[in-house]
Formats: C-alpha cells, sequence, structure tokens
C-alpha cells in the first residue's frame, strides 16, 4: 500500500506519523470475551479520569496542537479519541459496532491516539494525508455532512476518506471478509508508537482471528 504524508503537512507538523497495520479479517459482531475486557476498560477509564484531564492526555494534547497549527479548532471539532473519552467520562460509554472498530476504539481510548479503519477494497492507491481544502466536506459515518477543512486528512484518488475526528462512509467497515488499513495518528512522533500497534495487533489476532499483519510506519 502507498502511503504518504503531503510536504505541507509535514512542514507545519514537524513530528506528523502514521502507523498503519493492513491485514484481513471476517467483520462481525465482538465475542462476549471482548466486550467484558471492553466494558471493564470502559469503567476503569470513567474512574481514572475527569473531563477537565482529557485535554492534557498527551497524544490528545499534541493533537489539539496539530489541528490548531493547521488552522482549525480543536475544541469545536475535537478529534475521535477526546470525544470518545469525554462519552466515557460523562457515563455514556461506547457503541458496539463491529469486532473491528470495537478494537480500533479501545485501541484509542487506551492509549490517546485517535485511529481510523478504512476497507481498502473501496481505496485507490496513492494515499496520502493532507491538509483538508478550504470549505471541503463529505458525509460522515452516522452523521450529516461534516466540515472537514484544514483537518488533516487521507486522501486517495477519489478524495478525502478519513481524518483523525470523523471518517467518510465511503471506505467504512461492514460486516463481511474485508481487507483492512487501520491508521494511527501520531502528532508527536514515534515515541511509544511500535508499543502500541504491537498490542493492536495482540487484540486483533486474540479477538479478531487475524493471522498476517503488514506493518508501515510513514513519517
Amino acid at each position: 500500500m502507498q502511503v504518504q504524508i503531503s510536504y505541507e503537512v509535514k512542514d507545519r507538523l514537524e513530528n506528523v506519523c502514521l502507523g498503519i497495520l493492513i491485514y484481513s479479517a471476517k467483520v462481525e459482531e465482538s465475542s462476549s470475551r471482548f466486550l467484558e475486557l471492553f466494558q471493564r476498560t470502559i469503567e476503569g477509564l470513567n474512574n481514572r479520569y475527569t473531563m477537565q484531564d482529557i485535554a492534557d492526555i498527551p497524544h490528545i494534547r499534541s493533537t489539539r496542537n496539530a489541528y490548531k497549527a493547521l488552522g482549525k479548532s480543536p475544541s469545536e471539532y475535537r478529534n475521535a479519541c477526546e470525544a470518545m473519552l469525554r462519552r466515557i467520562v460523562k457515563g455514556n460509554g461506547l457503541y458496539y459496532i463491529n469486532n473491528i472498530i470495537d478494537v480500533n476504539n479501545l485501541m484509542s481510548v487506551t492509549n490517546g491516539y485517535s485511529i481510523g479503519s478504512y476497507n481498502i477494497e473501496l481505496l485507490s492507491e496513492p494515499i496520502e494525508l493532507k491538509r483538508a481544502l478550504d470549505g471541503e466536506k463529505y458525509q460522515g459515518i452516522g452523521k450529516d455532512t461534516v466540515n472537514i477543512e484544514h483537518l488533516p486528512t487521507l486522501y486517495d484518488k477519489k478524495g478525502a476518506f478519513g481524518n483523525p475526528t470523523s471518517d467518510s462512509r465511503r471506505a467504512m467497515i461492514q460486516i463481511g471478509s474485508r481487507t483492512i488499513m487501520s491508521v494511527i495518528y501520531s502528532f508527536d512522533g514515534e515515541s511509544d508508537l511500535q508499543e502500541v500497534v504491537d498490542r493492536y495487533c495482540d487484540l486483533l489476532r486474540q479477538y479478531c482471528s487475524v493471522d498476517k499483519i503488514d506493518i508501515m510506519m510513514v513519517r
């Protein structure tokens, strides 16, 4: 898979990096065993954080700073990890989607990185992380039109399809046998990125019966 970061983004965000996992999986409902882990984790996070703590979690803080550097308000357009943690701290929990997205979300809220998972079969290479253009929008998952202008956004030949706040419907993960690209958006370098990737792989193997996983670090 050919993935790169635009010169404009690298110029504005010195420590931008993408941790990428590519794998095939049967997408289905999460097992009860995984959901028990998921729920225990949610309860632990609810007890651990207050609303005031969330913006200062290191990887969330770096994502917020990246948004500011690109000209986007991090308070009006919260990154997905921050938004999920706010739901958790309010006591609203998280929705169960499917095994791949549930693992995606568990990894995100436990590490502070926003993570997107995309159906590779619906994408066209090359893929590039760019600063979204003025006024750009797309249809979000479970949402109406999302204003993505100035967000760090993934593009393929067909246009924008994902960013750390809200992904588009075009490459969303649906039930069935799929080839998937999961992207960890890092804006503070690779400090613990390999450790997070390794844990992500463990969860995919254990709870999604994933066998082979290709890993890339894109800088």
